[in-house]
Formats: structure tokens, sequence, C-alpha cells
């Protein structure tokens, strides 16, 4: 993470207690260690984020689209000058589950030789932490003057990203809504949900699409029990 110029380092409950061991073994990022965040889970890893880079080891995932962490690389900069944004690595014995990918709006897949396609999770932090090091580099290289004051005007005139938690409270309204209405399989509801999820991931969604979001689903919980009140949708 240091070489690469990452510094924010959240562990998501994490296996063993870190110690003298991790310490040692961070020599000159100690700093790096020192300043970690502990959570208990994704979701709260995740609630302030405006978008979360998950990272896959396999070749091929059903729901997401793949892509290299060179050509998101530019993508990622460019949302992290508006808020968070979170590079998610899972266990090195078998990564992120597919409940985990699902709460990921962009999946990367470091490209590898087929004969041997394993990476260690150091290995994998450098390289996706190098291309982005890469490009923020050439960036400041060929940055005319002026352009910083031009982009920051540009920033504050534009809609805000959703946040991690914003997009969850818009999933889970939307399921009750869509329950509601018998929209959902009683026997899987979860198989659609992960479809919206993967829309809303593709679609960026900003704070107002959240709004409106919301308020659809509102509307919709409402239309239910009106017509399960009196028998009438109006």
């Amino acid at each position: 993470m240091k070489n690469m110029g990452l510094s924010d380092l959240m562990l998501v409950a994490p296996r063993t207690p870190v110690g003298v061991a991790a310490e040692h073994m961070a020599a000159h990022a100690g700093d790096v260690l020192r300043s970690r965040r502990t959570v208990p889970d994704l979701a709260s890893a995740l609630a302030d984020t405006t978008l979360a880079i998950g990272t896959l080891g396999r070749e091929t995932t059903p729901r997401q689209r793949l892509e290299t962490p060179r050509a998101l690389a530019p993508e990622i900069l460019a949302q992290a000058e508006r808020g968070r944004v979170a590079l998610v690595f899972g266990p090195e014995d078998h990564g992120l589950s597919n409940a985990e990918l699902d709460r990921c709006q962009r999946v990367v897949c470091i490209p590898t030789s087929e004969e041997y396609t394993s990476l260690n999770l150091a290995q994998a932090v450098l390289l996706v932490g190098y291309e982005l090091h890469l490009v923020e580099r050439e960036g400041r290289e060929t940055a005319a003057t002026g352009r910083g004051t031009r982009r920051r005007a540009g920033r504050e005139a534009e809609t805000q990203p959703a946040t991690g938690a914003e997009r969850e409270g818009l999933i889970d309204h939307l399921e009750t809504a869509l329950g509601a209405i018998g929209f959902l399989s009683r026997q899987n509801p979860a198989h659609i949900m992960r479809d919206v999820r993967a829309l809303f991931g593709r679609a960026g969604l900003t704070r107002r699409d959240v709004k409106v979001w919301r308020g659809i689903a509102r509307q919709v919980s409402w239309a239910a029990r009106k017509i399960n009140g009196d028998g009438r949708g109006s």
C-alpha cells in the first residue's frame, strides 16, 4: 500500500489479532498498520463509500462485468475526488464471496498466465495500487495551469454520488416495496435483488437518484397498502 501511495487500511472481521509479527513485517509502513481501522462486517466498511471495487481471482462471474485494474483506474481516481472509494480484497485462501461481490459496484480481475492464475494477497494489492499510481502520476505530470480550479468548480456543480449506506438503504426499501406487490419470488427473493444490485452498481447512483428511487418505493408500498386495504388501487 505505502509503495503505491495508499494509506487508509480497513480490516473486516480479521481472523487473528494484529500483533508484533505484523508490526515487524510492516517495516517502514508501520504508520499504515497503526492507523488501520477494524470493522465487524463489509457493510460497515462500505457505509460511507461512493464506489466499491471488488477483486476477483477467477476468470468469470455471472453478474458483474470483469474489468482490468488498468482500464478502471481513471474512473476510480475520478470518483475518489468526489468521495471515498474502497478497494475490496478477500481472504487469500478463497477470496470474496458472491454476496460480498454483490456489495461492490465494479469488479476487477488481474490478467495472469492461464498456466498459473493464483496471486497472493500482497501481490494483488500491489498490482492494483500500481495501476492507480501510474494514472495518478501521469495526471499530475500533464495537468495544465488552472485546470485544478476548473475541476473544483465542476465538482461543486455535479451531483454527489450515493454512499454505500444510501445504496443499501435504497435496496432494502425497494425489496420491501417489491415484496408488498408480490413481484419477488417467495422461495428466492434474493435472486431478483442481486440483479437489481448489479443494475444499480452499473448505473453509478447519485444521491438524487437514491431519493427518486426511494420515492418510487414509497409510492409502490402506499399503493400496495391501498389495494390490500380496500381492494382498489386509487
